[in-house]
């Protein structure tokens, strides 16, 4: 499965750790998933227990949810060091990680550079659906909202708010969506 992925590629995944579900980008390298995580559940996670799991989807919803911490209706499986999500195929393994600190436009952090190394499979399929550009404007409008969400620079809402219109244009309908505005709305 991991040969199937292209090196140097960004892929957004599902990344399970002891207590939480975030989306992450990782590009292959190698044996490996690299990834940067910034300071959160999963990063406090990884610092105590460096196991984790990997998984795929294609549903940009469900990434979104688990980005706004939002209910997701899905089951978690639990053996030994790995928690996943079940159904959704995908490797558990361990991480390898080093902490640097990162600045950009939103300031200074601290950031976790994550070399995932797969040590087996997750079973599962993912529905036979084809890419929506819908749903491409839902994973960046998430990408800026979380953003805004950190930074509290209001510049992005006019962005969100773009993306929004051709999200809607092109047949977008969710309540994922419903909320990010609502909050975009307030904020403003």
């Amino acid at each position: 499965m991991l040969d199937d992925l292209q090196e140097g590629k960004v892929y957004e995944v599902l990344l399970v750790t002891a207590s939480n579900v975030t989306p992450v980008g990782v590009v292959r390298r190698g044996d490996a998933l690299e990834f940067k995580l910034f300071p959160g559940r999963s990063f406090e996670d990884l610092l105590k227990w460096p196991f984790a799991s990997i998984q795929m989807t294609n549903d940009v919803e469900l990434l979104v949810r688990f980005a706004l911490n939002m209910s997701a209706n899905v089951n978690i499986a639990k053996d030994g060091n790995h928690r996943w999500i079940e159904g959704i195929p995908g490797w558990h393994g361990s991480v390898e990680y080093k902490l640097e600190k990162w600045r950009d436009k939103l300031g200074e952090s601290e950031v976790l550079l994550g070399r995932f190394i797969p040590r087996g499979t997750i079973p599962g399929s993912l529905k036979p659906v084809p890419v929506s550009r819908a749903d491409c404007y839902l994973l960046e409008m998430a990408v800026h909202f979380t953003r805004l969400l950190v930074s509290g620079d209001h510049s992005l809402a006019s962005r969100i708010l773009e993306l929004y219109r051709e999200y809607r244009r092109f047949g977008g309908d969710s309540e994922v969506v419903d909320y990010i505005i609502e909050q975009v709305k307030k904020a403003v």
